[in-house]
């Protein structure tokens, strides 16, 4: 049933040429990528301060998030709206700083009243305009343009292919950045400490790992007996074998102790941990990210690691319900 016929409108078949009339937007805008492009990357690039965005209407909203995204992907920036800036919040702009301005006509009238400030302070001026023929473009030190777009809105009045494609020009000039930075994942995280991304970047072993008195340990000389003691008392579903010297010398692991009863239900309890113990557990160095060690662990099948230091002492034992509790698996 074609529940969009009472309205006299086809909904899917204007979505989808909405979309289309969007996606040639895009493709259109593929083709105004240039050495403007190149020289506005190289200033945002060297700038010693503030990468400064603004504009008016649908251009704000689409200049917040190219701030947003800039700030998180390593070129500090904000948002600064023309109209308030005329009324005293053009103070936010000092020498050093980069304004980046955006307005489809070229020609915002709350934006122009503030060129002549803007040269005074002599703030490179960026503008994002759907074509050269605005005045914005003129006082422009690099003029991008989108190359004229239909909008897909059918009055071709709504701000809907403009905006879309002022977005995704925000969005190749930041990524553009990040990998001339070498931003990587762990400066993101850095950026996002509060987000799930931002923990599972961010955590490290000594973080989450059980130590000191929670880790399960038992001399080389213990028996079968005290090492599945120990597994019981700690509660983690394994224990370590170490030397006097605390150097790790294997484990043994409730895995080990079901193999052991289908080989051999009759097993003595006393017979020494030393000869049942696994001799090449996974280890893992406590500065390593909490991630890298679920990667481990995932890779090799496997529920727990071993923390060590250089030394190869054990200091913490990680399993994946640990993990689990700091929400990385």
């Amino acid at each position: 049933m074609n529940t969009s016929s009472k309205y006299m409108v086809d909904f899917k078949e204007s979505a989808l040429r909405t979309l289309e009339i969007e996606k040639q937007s895009l493709a259109h805008l593929a083709t105004q990528i240039d050495d403007r492009f190149v020289k506005a990357c190289a200033l945002i690039l060297n700038c010693q301060g503030r990468l400064v965005i603004t504009g008016v209407g649908k251009s704000g909203h689409i200049g917040r998030k190219m701030a947003a995204t800039f700030a998180s992907t390593g070129t500090p920036s904000f948002f600064m709206h023309p109209g308030e800036a005329g009324h005293g919040d053009l103070g936010m702009l000092v020498a050093g700083d980069i304004l980046i301005a955006i307005s489809n006509s070229g020609k915002s009238d709350e934006i122009m009243m503030l060129m002549p400030l803007i040269k005074h302070l002599k703030v490179p001026l960026i503008t994002i305009t759907g074509n050269n023929l605005g005045t914005m473009p003129k006082y422009a030190d690099v003029a991008l343009t989108l190359g004229g777009l239909k909008e897909a809105c059918p009055l071709g009045l709504a701000p809907t292919s403009s905006t879309t494609a002022t977005l995704a020009l925000g969005d190749a000039l930041a990524v553009a950045l990040l990998e001339a930075r070498g931003f990587t994942s762990d400066d993101f995280a850095r950026s996002h400490p509060a987000g799930a991304l931002g923990k599972r970047l961010l955590l490290k072993v000594e973080n989450l790992m059980a130590k000191e008195n929670n880790i399960p340990k038992v001399f080389s000389d213990s028996s079968l007996g005290d090492a599945l003691f120990e597994i019981n008392t700690k509660r983690l579903g394994l224990t370590t074998i170490v030397d006097q010297n605390n150097i790790l010398l294997g484990v043994f692991t409730d895995g080990d102790l079901r193999r052991l009863i289908e080989k051999n239900p009759t097993f003595d309890i006393s017979t020494p941990i030393s000869d049942l113990m696994s001799k090449s557990p996974l280890t893992i160095l406590k500065d390593a990210r909490a991630v890298d060690a679920l990667e481990q662990l995932q890779s090799k099948k496997i529920n727990h690691c071993i923390i060590t230091n250089d030394c190869n002492q054990v200091i913490g034992i990680l399993d994946m319900h640990l993990l689990m509790q700091a929400g990385i698996a």
